[in-house]
């Protein structure tokens, strides 16, 4: 009887049959891209505007019932995962581009406007959206924003954080708020760089200001290829080194290589390794990096070198990059994607040692990643017909965690913790951390209805909380 007086409240909302209850409307909702985890949610409501939203929330904060926001749900760490016993808010029909200012080079936007889509807005006035999530195509800003994405041209143009100007958001309890402007200088603390990233515990996003930039006049791409994936993370160590800022880095292995020819045959060089470079910016100076960086990767041992500025060709090389997470299903009936940081300087090292643990493990593993900032995508193949293969493919996944931040970096770049890593956090971070970021979270929803179950595990015992606290 609560749950059909919920239902009732939601539709007097003027909700209607936009508000999803039966099993076959909700089956859809039950993942993200993560398909290990499913959760079969209370319901499901289609909202088509930011008042809506607020409305929906006011009424789960006053009927505590936990909500999660969910786009095109393309999250790799389950992050749009539902809760059993709570509300999905789907905002794709939030999907307007509200404008474009070419003077000040910003644009403003609804959640569930395509990152793609911001670009193709903007490219009358010369003018583009840098973070290009492989998913850009069909992820959403409120995503990007909710995890920080990046992308393979983050190295010189930074994450959705840097590109984020002013946000307008629902907090857990329905309060409207304003965070940040359209300027880059703020007073006061930045709310915005707050709340990108904070994987949906701070609330829903409902309108963004983004920065927009210049398109380049001239891009230069090369793909260098080697003999190893060491020699090739040397050779971005090398290029950096150099004080050359690519405006991306990207490897690809040879697992990677053959999964990418049999989705979109982007007809890339074969060998141990596959190296794409892009540089960027003034004729003239893109001209000079380039042999500057041919240079450096005939020194580090590059066996075959092919460089273009042909704008189709430029876009086949990067729709075989952005298809490899996809194409990998030609090669594996299942994977599991990982998403670990190394220092620039320990990719050689760490790429060694994934190859040993797989290798001892039986488990191919396909590496891609963004090399410039060393985040490490490993693709773990196996079959999960297989009795016991699900368990060993995820041992090696922590293992590969684990090495990440043995080797001084992160358990995340891109994708986030959501609940495939949350139990990762503590290899990052002591209960004294832990515990102070979760005094955070319930400073702002004490009742942890936003994206229950997301990053942080439940609030430690008190011991530990009053140890944060002193």
């Amino acid at each position: 009887m609560e749950t059909a007086d919920l239902f009732t409240e939601l539709r007097s909302l003027g909700l209607g049959e936009r508000l999803l209850t039966g099993d076959a409307q909700l089956a859809a909702f039950g993942s993200d891209a993560l398909t290990a985890f499913h959760q079969r949610p209370l319901a499901v409501a289609v909202v088509e505007s930011a008042a809506e939203v607020a409305a929906v929330v006011r009424l789960c904060h006053r009927r505590a019932v936990p909500f999660v926001a969910r786009g095109s749900g393309t999250s790799l760490s389950g992050g749009s995962l539902p809760v059993g016993e709570g509300i999905v808010i789907a905002l794709n029909r939030l999907d307007r581009v509200l404008s474009v200012d070419p003077d000040a080079r910003t644009a403003v936007v609804e959640p569930g406007v395509i990152n793609l889509a911001v670009s193709a807005a903007a490219a009358p006035h010369g003018l583009a959206y840098a973070p290009d999530p492989s998913s850009q195509s069909v992820c959403t800003i409120g995503g990007n924003l909710a995890f920080n994405s990046g992308g393979a041209h983050c190295l010189k143009h930074g994450m959705t954080s840097n590109h984020v100007l002013g946000l307008c958001v629902v907090l857990p309890d329905g309060e409207v708020v304003d965070l940040g402007g359209d300027s880059t200088e703020h007073v006061g603390p930045d709310w915005t760089a707050m709340f990108s990233g904070c994987e949906g515990l701070f609330g829903i996003a409902i309108e963004a200001t983004l920065r927009l930039v210049p398109i380049p006049e001239s891009v230069r791409t090369a793909l260098a290829v080697f003999d190893s994936l060491e020699r090739a993370g040397d050779a971005v160590a090398a290029i950096v080194g150099a004080g050359l800022v690519p405006v991306a880095m990207e490897i690809m292995d040879p697992l990677a290589i053959e999964a990418a020819e049999a989705s979109v045959s982007p007809g890339y060089p074969r060998g141990g390794a596959l190296l794409i470079v892009e540089l960027e910016g003034e004729e003239e100076v893109v001209e000079g990096e380039l042999a500057a960086v041919e240079g450096l990767l005939r020194d580090c041992g590059c066996a075959e070198m092919r460089t273009t500025a042909d704008p189709d060709e430029r876009a086949l090389i990067w729709k075989g990059r952005k298809s490899a997470f996809s194409a990998v299903g030609w090669l594996s009936p299942d994977y599991i994607v990982q998403d670990g940081v190394v220092p620039r300087t320990r990719l050689g090292e760490a790429l060694r040692e994934i190859e040993r643990l797989g290798a001892e493990r039986g488990i191919r593993v396909a590496n891609v990643f963004h090399a410039g900032d060393g985040n490490l995508h490993p693709l773990i193949l196996f079959d999960g017909r297989e009795a016991g293969a699900v368990e060993r493919a995820e041992e090696l996944a922590a293992e590969i965690l684990a090495l990440c931040v043995e080797l001084g970096g992160s358990i995340t770049g891109e994708h986030g913790v959501g609940v495939e890593k949350r139990e990762y956090m503590k290899l990052m971070f002591s209960a004294a951390d832990l515990a102070l970021m979760e005094d955070v979270r319930a400073a702002v929803d004490p009742g942890r209805l936003a994206n229950r179950g997301k990053m942080l595990t439940p609030p430690p015992p008190a011991a530990s909380r009053s140890a944060a606290a002193a």
